[in-house]
């Protein structure tokens, strides 16, 4: 959350665009915050793109693509939403194809758990970057709490839960730690 994912991946697509190359972008279905098949940062910067849900088998979406008009690279925003076996999909696309492949997302959900998806491409990506964003005490932020509609921590629910800004804050470790035992009743102070 607020690292600026959406705005790299849409960084990188104007990047091809500008050298004459087509980038192939998907985002979730489940995220239609800004309208359905559109990513779009926090600073207003959008692109329409392809939806992906669970039924997308993305060797075969790329490879239609690929056929109609040449593809030189596959974007995908949320990635954290991707199945384990589409991460494997995307990765023949890597292999098969030799299209590259940029996944952009969140390593784990509001109760530090790994997103499936998250964690298939932390096991065999060919290079994984971070990108950082603060906490409000502006230590580096790797932990996200999810907000109840009052600004207060929540510690319990669904794994998914789609919301910006007004629905989940970024933390250090240290602060989501004692925000989720506050919230868990755990402190007696």
């Amino acid at each position: 959350m607020n690292a600026g994912k959406s705005t790299l991946l849409l960084q990188s697509a104007h990047n091809y665009d500008e050298q004459g190359m087509q980038a192939l972008l998907f985002t979730a279905a489940i995220d239609n915050r800004y309208g359905e098949g559109v990513i779009q940062s926090r600073i207003g910067v959008s692109s329409p793109a392809e939806v992906f849900d669970a039924q997308t088998h993305f060797i075969k979406v790329v490879e239609e693509f690929h056929q109609a008009a040449k593809v030189d690279c596959v974007l995908v925003d949320e990635a954290q939403f991707l199945s384990r076996e589409q991460v494997d999909q995307l990765a023949r696309v890597v292999d098969e194809l030799h299209i590259p492949v940029l996944c952009f997302g969140i390593r784990t959900d509001f109760q530090a758990e790994p997103f499936p998806g998250s964690a298939r491409l932390l096991a065999i990506a060919d290079k994984l970057s971070e990108l950082k964003t603060v906490c409000s005490c502006g230590r580096k932020a790797t932990m996200t709490v999810r907000l109840d509609e009052a600004g207060r921590v929540i510690a319990a629910g669904e794994q998914v839960q789609i919301g910006g800004n007004e629905r989940y804050d970024s933390k250090c470790r240290r602060h989501y730690q004692e925000l989720m035992d506050n919230a868990n009743g755990l402190n007696a102070n």
